[in-house]
């Protein structure tokens, strides 16, 4: 059983106990569906009307940004205050990566092009491997910056955070897997628009997608608790596993995939290695006061 999230205390007490309007009352009650029934609709209306229309994604995609960390401010604003909202951007500030992390970030690249050895599909890189890795960090930063992080505030200290001290490490990145795969849906027609895209292509990018996305959710779970909530490890994690996979030494950039699952169960053995289960655990600097204090008031006593 996954260990019960302390009630932390708090010096705003709500002044609507009884919340008005359904927003309000569907915050309280479900602020995790809440978010997902009206950012998940709306990423799909814009991003595949984007695909049939055959314009660039890319306004759709900063218009999901935009809504996701708009929703998960306003549902935390109701539910917890401004406190709330402060942590819930705490975690940007949390610098509690050290060396080993660095190491991580570091051998997404390395494993990715190890991968594309293995495999044979390693691309000679015109302009030296220097180039290569300059081109990966300029990625890496700028990915960080100008979505990851806030992305990951979202869906690693939002929803994530929330269904870890629900569930535990193991079944909250699982169920965090099923809602990223289902939003991101429309990425398929990215590149090609709807009527590049063939349904076998479609497809594959489902089932790449599919297969990436509970290891990347367990990989950034495990961060979220041994970096004690840090959205920021999180954000740059996930910015190292998008610019692996941009680089031009992998065409196709599926080699990031396996490369991702290699350094997810490499995380798994040495957490296991120092005795930190594989199943139970959370974050408490990420978990809200209305989320310990719900779990007390369904009998679960910290």
């Amino acid at each position: 059983m996954s260990t019960p999230p302390v009630v932390p205390a708090t010096t705003e007490p709500s002044t609507d106990p009884v919340p008005r309007g359904w927003f309000r009352r569907s915050a309280v009650a479900h602020p995790i569906l809440l978010l997902l029934g009206l950012a998940i609709p709306f990423v799909w209306l814009t991003q595949m009307g984007s695909a049939l229309a055959g314009v660039d994604l890319m306004p759709a995609k900063l218009a999901e940004l935009l809504v996701l960390v708009g929703l998960a401010v306003a549902i935390t604003r109701i539910t917890d205050q401004r406190r709330g909202v402060r942590q819930l951007f705490a975690g940007l500030l949390r610098w509690r990566l050290g060396w080993r992390y660095l190491l991580l970030v570091g051998a997404m690249p390395l494993l990715t092009a190890g991968v594309a050895l293995a495999t044979g599909t390693l691309h000679r890189p015109a302009d030296g491997w220097v180039g290569v890795g300059l081109t990966y960090l300029i990625f890496l930063a700028l990915g960080a910056v100008t979505g990851n992080l806030l992305e990951e505030t979202v869906w690693g200290g939002f929803v994530q955070g929330r269904l870890m001290a629900r569930h535990g490490l193991l079944v909250g990145s699982l169920l965090t897997a099923v809602a990223v795969f289902v939003i991101h849906l429309p990425l398929a027609f990215e590149t090609n628009g709807w009527q590049g895209t063939s349904w076998r292509d479609a497809f594959i990018t489902w089932g790449v997608l599919l297969v990436a996305a509970p290891f990347q959710r367990y990989l950034i779970g495990t961060l979220l608790i041994d970096t004690r909530g840090s959205t920021l490890a999180a954000g740059l994690m996930h910015a190292s596993i998008n610019a692996a996979g941009a680089m031009v030494i992998v065409p196709g950039g599926w080699q990031v995939v396996p490369a991702l699952i290699l350094l997810t169960l490499g995380v798994l053995g040495y957490r296991s290695w120092r005795g930190r289960s594989a199943i139970d655990g959370y974050a408490p600097a990420i978990t809200p006061a209305s989320e310990a204090a719900q779990q007390t008031a369904l009998g679960v006593m910290p």
